[in-house]
């Protein structure tokens, strides 16, 4: 239904008359807007259901209600108060997107497109709101760890991981991820967060006027490509059915984050209690981290695959494990 929309607004408006077009651009408004809160408002409610009595849930509950919370302010609050439909646009920091940029250069085409929509009032508004979410996001991640933005913030793969859990895989049965699978994960993980940076410099450079223009179009195309290729469709077509949290295996905003959730002492304590090694942790954790061997050891998890869902601890039948961070274990 989603690509459906998105090729009615994207490619047959430009040739329908102005009434059909602006009717289509009204719909997928309404649909990116509308029917995707109220989709993440009944998913959430319908996962509760479904997981309720096989563990406890109170940090899936604190995940999701963080989702419900800021998709109301993303795609409800926030366009009614500042008259900009397309606010979701600008609501994941560097690296991940660098819309924002463009829309800064008014020789873009994502400025061209967006200027006679928006005027400078719209621009600089959601400008603001940009870099807002960006400082939310960083000292959040500096309080909170990776927790912050993967598992109540991110409405991209977050929300979709912790919404179909129940009911993966959708395609087969539940399978170990294999340690050459991981190897590919890293990979990509760096690729990934190597483009990201590249676009992002490159931004940075031509707003300051350290170089020319010339390719600009070109590589916002590219970044299209990316987003389209390596992230929205295996998103919506892969990860969806086989695992939640594919691509926070290789997400350039997570890894990031992932290194500032280091600087902010995050980890799974596992010492809150006598582990009874039932194994419930591992199958529980949607990035195959191996939980249990840490419990073993009796060492805290701190591996950069975690996105502090939860999930382990939720699980763990003898409250070992515990979710903390320096500024968290400062408030218990």
């Amino acid at each position: 239904m989603a690509l459906g929309i998105a090729g009615l607004n994207f490619g047959y408006a430009e040739q329908a008359t102005p009434a059909v077009a602006e009717l289509i651009n009204w719909f997928w408004h309404f649909y990116e807007n509308w029917i995707k809160f109220i989709f993440i408002v009944a998913g959430s409610i319908l996962t509760l259901r479904l997981i309720k009595g096989s563990s406890k849930t109170i940090l899936r509950k604190q995940n999701l209600a963080g989702f419900i919370a800021y998709a109301l302010l993303i795609h409800i609050l926030g366009p009614l108060a500042l008259g900009n439909n397309e606010l979701y646009l600008f609501s994941m920091p560097l690296p991940w997107n660098t819309t924002p940029l463009q829309l800064l250069d008014p020789g873009s085409s994502f400025f061209a497109d967006r200027f006679p929509v928006l005027g400078v009032a719209g621009i600089t508004a959601s400008i603001v709101v940009y870099a807002s979410i960006s400082f939310a996001v960083l000292a959040g991640t500096l309080l909170m760890g990776r927790r912050w933005q993967c598992s109540t913030l991110c409405l991209f793969n977050g929300f979709a991981a912790e919404v179909f859990t129940p009911a993966f895989p959708l395609a087969g049965k539940k399978k170990p991820v294999r340690k050459s699978t991981l190897k590919v994960f890293s990979f990509l993980r760096w690729l990934f967060l190597s483009a990201a940076l590249l676009f992002t410099t490159y931004w940075l450079l031509l707003l300051g006027g350290a170089i020319h223009g010339e390719g600009a179009n070109l590589l916002s195309e590219l970044e299209i490509y990316k987003y389209l290729g390596g992230e929205l469709l295996p998103a919506m077509f892969m990860w969806v059915v086989f695992t939640g949290r594919g691509y926070c295996y290789y997400c350039p905003l997570g890894t990031v984050l992932a290194y500032l959730s280091k600087a902010a002492g995050q980890r799974i304590s596992t010492t809150e209690s006598e582990c009874i090694e039932c194994g419930k942790c591992n199958r529980a954790c949607p990035l195959a981290i191996d939980i249990k061997k840490e419990v073993q050891r009796k060492t805290p998890v701190t591996d950069l695959r975690c996105v502090g869902c939860g999930h382990c601890i939720d699980t763990c039948p003898t409250g070992t494990l515990r979710y903390a961070t320096r500024f968290l274990n400062s408030w218990t």
